[in-house]
């Protein structure tokens, strides 16, 4: 700031003069003023510590030969000493081989990962795509876990199928498979199922079972939660609910809660996905009617009171027309 100042006065009064008027010292501007001088850089002297040259060579032939080239410098370092050689220290065998290009990066081959496509599934209609997952429910005592299966369908939010168990197992999840299957009366190239890559989820007889009743299978990219939304968002209300416990005391507890809840959840809950209807209304196709009921109410509503309503007539939430799992977009779309 001061400087700024002064360089401002100089064109005027003169630097000095500036400088006594603000109380700044003359040396400081002029040394600031005058533009840095390069130093010529000095070459570095060899340390008497260093290699030769042709000891540099003698290491670094033996880190390339076929006895070493795919060991650490650690390991031949001490594969030499214990045959009696010593020809640098382990720091400077890694020294020498950063100097080369590559020459410290890991030598073995790293397993490289396919890239997982995102699973783009439509549903339209009930019985086109089901979500099923398996949620840990807390025991009695610590490390103790119950385990809720629930097979879900996309579109209308409608649990087809839930089980509570004593462990996750391939067997038990193909038994529930097959009964929603034959309760929903699903036929062949119907249906699709998605789930993660769980154990059950990716275990052969649950796979022969789809492959059996002609059902496809889609499951998530590793490590991606999010390619299974519906199923978790399922759970969420489940673990949410207020009178969901800490602890079941006991399985049949827990069968007893999911009992309760799944009744309430097909009956009662209006699910804010799918207009606000409840997921049995969707999926036993009864969603029409109960939205022209409510248009009619609605008309009422209007009809009796118009000043109430500013902007235009009051209409129920739209119903669902589709559901997806990722969605594509536009840009996507269009590629395709």
């Amino acid at each position: 700031m001061i400087e700024q100042t002064v360089q401002d006065l100089t064109t005027i009064i003169g630097t000095r003069p500036a400088c006594r008027a603000l109380g700044a010292a003359p040396a400081t501007i002029y040394r600031r003023r005058r533009p840095p001088v390069p130093r010529p850089a000095r070459p570095r002297a060899p340390s008497p510590r260093a290699l030769s040259q042709p000891e540099r060579e003698a290491v670094l032939a033996e880190l390339h030969s076929e006895r070493f080239v795919d060991s650490a410098p650690a390991q031949v370092w001490a594969t030499l000493l214990d045959e009696g050689r010593y020809l640098a220290s382990e720091r400077t065998m890694y020294r020498l081989l950063a100097a080369q290009h590559g020459g410290v990066r890991e030598r073995r081959a790293q397993l490289q990962h396919p890239p997982y496509a995102a699973p783009e599934l439509l549903a339209e209609r009930p019985n086109e795509v089901w979500s099923w997952d398996i949620s840990k429910l807390k025991g009695p005592a610590k490390w103790t876990h119950f385990y809720l299966y629930v097979i879900l369908d996309v579109y209308s939010r409608y649990a087809v199928a839930w089980t509570v168990q004593h462990r996750e197992n391939a067997q038990l999840a193909k038994a529930l498979i097959a009964q929603a299957c034959q309760q929903q009366q699903i036929a062949r190239d119907q249906l699709t199922v998605h789930a993660d890559r769980g154990s059950a989820m990716t275990s052969k007889p649950v796979a022969f079972l789809l492959a059996d009743l002609g059902v496809l299978k889609s499951h998530n990219r590793p490590y991606t939660s999010t390619d299974n939304p519906y199923s978790e968002a399922q759970f969420k209300t489940l673990k949410y609910r207020p009178a969901f416990p800490a602890r079941f005391d006991s399985i049949e507890h827990a069968r007893a809660f999911c009992r309760d809840f799944f009744a309430w959840y097909h009956h009662d809950h209006r699910h804010s996905g799918i207009g606000l209807m409840t997921p049995a209304t969707v999926h036993h196709g009864r969603a029409e009617a109960r939205h022209a009921d409510r248009a009619r109410v609605l008309d009422a509503a209007y009809t009796a009171t118009p000043e109430r309503f500013v902007r235009h007539p009051p209409r129920p939430p739209a119903l669902p027309t589709a559901a997806w799992i990722n969605k594509p977009n536009d840009t996507q779309a269009a590629a395709h």
